[in-house]
């Protein structure tokens, strides 16, 4: 492993001491487990977003998009 280090804010530091104390592991644990939770929600946030994308399109059939949005938007000014 890596060494790092980082600055937090005292009220950060006491909070990963009291997370760790509960889990009785090191601090150090609870943010490597906070990273790994991170860059987990991370990469699937991303293929959920993209999955969305793939499962909708073309679902629009009511004509022009485009135009029905600009329609709609000139509906806000009258």
């Amino acid at each position: 492993m890596i060494r790092t280090v980082i600055s937090l804010d005292d009220s950060d530091k006491c909070w990963l001491d009291q997370q760790a104390a509960i889990q009785h592991v090191p601090m150090t644990e609870v943010v490597r487990q906070a990273v790994q939770a991170m860059r987990i929600a991370r990469q699937h946030s991303g293929e959920d977003f993209q999955t969305l994308l793939a499962s909708t399109s073309g679902i629009w059939c009511h004509g022009d998009g485009l135009a029905w949005q600009q329609s709609a938007r000139d509906e806000w000014t009258r």
